[in-house]
């Protein structure tokens, strides 16, 4: 029996053991699979934004986990290239204290790309191979904050303005950080102006205007200025806030000016931009003096030409004689001066003095002369037409001269006591005598003459008479009357036909046209 039972004890024993061995035999199947998988090689991203930059900066940790250094392979980035890693790149190993290897790699990526992928094969030192090696970084807009936009009162701006070499020049450009909600017009314009300081009215003669966006952050501007006096005006606006005429109480652009003390001009840092100045009028003044017949002169005054925008007044003076008239842009207007007024002066703004004196025109009727010999008296009759100045005649006959003033449109005498000379001269207002000649008369005892009749014809043609022996070059005056032939040729024929005409004593009349 105690065999039986010590055989029991045995056989329970066996069991216990034959279990406890097969129980320490699954543990060692559980744990093999862990110890299988060895050293790791693990991979993890992050990435942050730069906005100044509009780019990702993207942190690649690589850990190892074994005890030698490990081999990067097989590598694969997106959607650049990582810095430092490359295939063949080794990865640290797993220090003796038990901490894993590690090494940090930078990548930089444009914002708006989705991600950032890294995959790669990590080998060690017994060619153990780690596949399973891929991160990948969640990416998207980089950009920076949106800077929130500026009404017009905020807007802040600088500028340059210059007037030089006939023309004004501006830059007006917006402040780096400043961003608009609407975009800033700006214009430059000249204007003709009536004095070198602020005077009005003015006329507007060039412009150009710009608009400043955040796109276009500067423009530049150029006006031509006119050749006279002339103001320059930078102002906030376009071509429509253009004033195109600046008047008394009128549209002004006050502080809309770039440099004003106050808004909208102020919002721009800069020298004041605005001008006045000049040094000539913009006026055209011109004079024409014409001279008339009857010795009056006509003053043609004009105020015409690119320039002529203002009035100007003429001033013109002849001795006691004066008279200011006031020519409007593009007009003209004439001033008559009296004959006899004397030298002339014309004043206006804007051009030289002019000084004129009366002239007689070519076409001029000049004054006639007659000539007649009564075998007593020699008289010389000066005949001045109608329409012309007074006539001053000076004749000179045997030695003896007279002066006698003819108005015209009236003749006038002047006698002499007959003599023998066969020639007079008559000299008009200073200029060069001329010589006409006396008839010869067949004179009785008493002094009386014979031949000739009341026309002078004495049997010839007066029309062929002498010339007075002068010619044109003293004053041209034209001198029309019988020649002594045709004198000599009446008298003989009035001798032969009888005795009648010896008792009759007619006078002998010769005319001259001077």
């Amino acid at each position: 029996m105690k065999a039986a039972l010590l055989k029991t004890l045995l056989h329970r024993v066996a069991a216990i053991a034959a279990g406890a061995l097969v129980g320490l035999t699954g543990l060692v199947a559980i744990a093999a699979p862990a110890s299988a998988a060895g050293p790791q090689i693990t991979i993890t991203g992050s990435a942050e934004c730069n906005p100044a930059a509009g780019q990702w900066l993207v942190t690649w940790t690589v850990t190892n986990s074994g005890d030698s250094l490990a081999r990067v392979d097989k590598l694969q980035t997106s959607p650049v290239p990582v810095p430092e890693l490359t295939n063949g790149t080794l990865i640290p190993r797993r220090n003796p204290s038990g901490v894993d290897g590690k090494q940090i790699f930078k990548q930089t990526v444009d914002g708006g790309v989705a991600a950032a992928t890294v995959s790669f094969v990590g080998i060690w030192a017994d060619n153990t191979k780690d596949a399973d090696n891929k991160a990948s970084v969640q990416l998207g807009d980089c950009k920076p904050a949106e800077t929130p936009c500026v009404g017009a009162d905020d807007a802040k701006f600088h500028h340059t303005f210059a007037v030089a070499d006939g023309r004004s020049t501006a830059t007006v450009t917006l402040d780096d950080d400043i961003k608009l909600c609407d975009a800033e017009p700006v214009t430059l314009v000249t204007y003709f102006a009536p004095k070198p300081n602020f005077s009005v009215p003015q006329y507007a003669f060039a412009h150009e205007s710009g608009t400043i966006t955040n796109e276009n952050r500067s423009v530049e501007l150029t006006a031509d200025l006119p050749a006279c006096n002339a103001q320059v005006d930078l102002f906030f606006g376009d071509e429509g806030d253009i004033i195109p005429e600046i008047t008394e109480g009128g549209a002004r652009y006050n502080d809309k000016k770039l440099g004003s003390a106050g808004k909208p001009g102020s919002r721009s840092k800069g020298p004041q931009g605005w001008y006045n100045g000049g040094s000539k009028a913009c006026q055209t003044p011109a004079v024409e003096p014409l001279s008339s017949c009857d010795g009056t002169v006509t003053i043609n005054l004009s105020n015409t030409g690119d320039l002529s925008k203002y009035p100007v007044d003429f001033t013109v003076k002849a001795g006691d004689f004066s008279k200011t008239v006031t020519v409007a842009p593009g007009k003209g207007d004439t001033v008559t001066v009296p004959a006899g007024a004397g030298p002339i002066t014309v004043t206006a703004d804007g051009m030289d003095d002019v000084k004129y004196e009366w002239q007689r025109p070519a076409d001029c009727p000049r004054p006639t002369l007659t000539v007649e010999n009564d075998c007593r008296t020699v008289t010389v009759t000066v005949t001045n037409p109608e329409g012309v100045t007074p006539a001053t005649a000076t004749v000179a006959y045997n030695g003896e001269t007279k002066t006698v003033k003819v108005a015209p449109g009236s003749s006038e005498k002047v006698t002499f006591p007959a003599d023998d000379a066969t020639e007079a001269t008559v000299a008009f207002d200073g200029e060069e005598p001329v010589t006409v000649s006396v008839p010869k008369q067949e004179c009785d005892e008493n002094g009386g003459g014979s031949g000739g009749d009341d026309n002078g014809d004495n049997g010839g043609d007066n029309g062929d008479g002498g010339t007075g022996g002068g010619d044109d070059d003293g004053g041209g005056l034209p001198v029309t009357g019988a020649a002594v032939g045709g004198i000599a040729a009446g008298a003989l024929a009035l001798l032969v036909a009888g005795g009648v005409l010896f008792f009759v004593a007619r006078r002998r009349k010769v005319k001259f046209t001077a």
